[in-house]
């Protein structure tokens, strides 16, 4: 390894740094989720402007609704997606959010993509309203540059970085965008606000975990193919430029996310042989938020599975778990 390799360099400073959150008795909770707010670029406007939604498209499935939506998160930003209402629903509902890939479409049911496993409407078949929202760079909501490239391309390195030369960061306009869509579900008669969760798989576990963080209203989240360190993980392993956020390993790793999210319930799961979110490190980070249950007493709160497979929505002990959880009481 020559001298001018910037790998070492890099290996020593991460692993040198003390984050001024990181996870200990006492941390002061309200003021670690300001400074995460901060470091993603802002996550909700003072006055955010009306939602102004509009359906689309309906049609119905087995069992529940399937509506083609868009709605406004922010001033000059409208977002779309997909909402399922199920015949009978239950109270409960979650903002589902997709990875890298086709899009929303994967987790509706309107497209074939095996990594997402149309968990979203695995979602509705629990009684749950469903909005399966379309990340900002993916599906529908990608530049016209990517739209005209393929199906799965994305436009998160052009996005990321104006983003991030506008002193914003993609992560923060996802969450953004996650919090107006509990606004949007929050306005329904057919949804308990109380009783509101988030679940995602990979760039969409990210979303659901980080909204969770910086928003109490989630009642429970749920995160597939993201849960792990930074170090060992988007650090190690080559990914997309969307996962990254300036200065945020001066504020915490990844699992001390869970301190921000504790005591409300937390489930998480990774394949054994996913190659971008590697087992040690899940098993590391697992560790690490255990800790913090157990700490605040509530050990119950947090669910976790190891399947056999790679990087894939799994969801076999995360969805029954999310039921209890969002089920009335369930998450006292």
């Amino acid at each position: 390894m020559g001298p001018t390799d910037p790998s070492d360099y890099i290996r020593e400073r991460v692993r040198a740094q003390r984050p001024r959150y990181a996870w200990r008795p006492g941390l002061p909770i309200d003021r670690f989720r300001r400074a995460l707010d901060t470091a993603v670029g802002g996550t909700r406007d003072r006055r955010p402007p009306k939602l102004e939604t509009t359906v689309e498209s309906s049609e119905n499935a087995d069992g529940f609704r399937r509506e083609r939506i868009a709605f406004t998160t922010r001033t000059g930003m409208r977002a779309c997606g997909w909402l399922l209402v199920p015949d009978r629903p239950t109270g409960a509902a979650v903002v589902a959010l997709p990875g890298h890939g086709i899009g929303a479409d994967a987790v509706a049911g309107k497209a074939i993509e095996p990594y997402h496993a149309e968990f979203g409407v695995q979602c509705v078949r629990q009684g749950w309203v469903v909005c399966v929202l379309e990340q900002v760079s993916f599906g529908r909501r990608r530049d016209a540059k990517a739209m005209a490239s393929g199906t799965g391309n994305s436009s998160c390195v052009r996005d990321s970085m104006a983003a991030l030369m506008l002193g914003e960061t993609i992560t923060g306009w996802r969450v953004r965008d996650a919090r107006r869509a509990i606004d949007l579900l929050s306005e329904r008669s057919d949804v308990d606000p109380s009783r509101i969760g988030t679940i995602g798989i990979s760039g969409g576990g990210l979303t659901s975990l980080f909204t969770a963080a910086l928003d109490e209203r989630v009642a429970a989240c749920g995160v597939s193919g993201y849960f792990n360190t930074w170090a060992g993980s988007v650090l190690a392993v080559d990914h997309c430029v969307d996962n990254f956020v300036p200065g945020l390993l001066d504020l915490c790793e990844m699992p001390d996310l869970a301190a921000l999210v504790a005591p409300r319930p937390l489930f998480v799961e990774s394949g054994d042989r996913d190659p971008i979110f590697p087992l040690a490190t899940f098993r590391t980070a697992l560790a690490q938020a255990t800790r913090i249950y157990d700490a605040g007493g509530r050990p119950a709160h947090l669910g976790h599975e190891v399947f056999a497979g790679d990087h894939f929505f799994h969801g076999k002990q995360m969805l029954p778990f999310l039921s209890r959880a969002l089920s009335p009481g369930g998450a006292a």
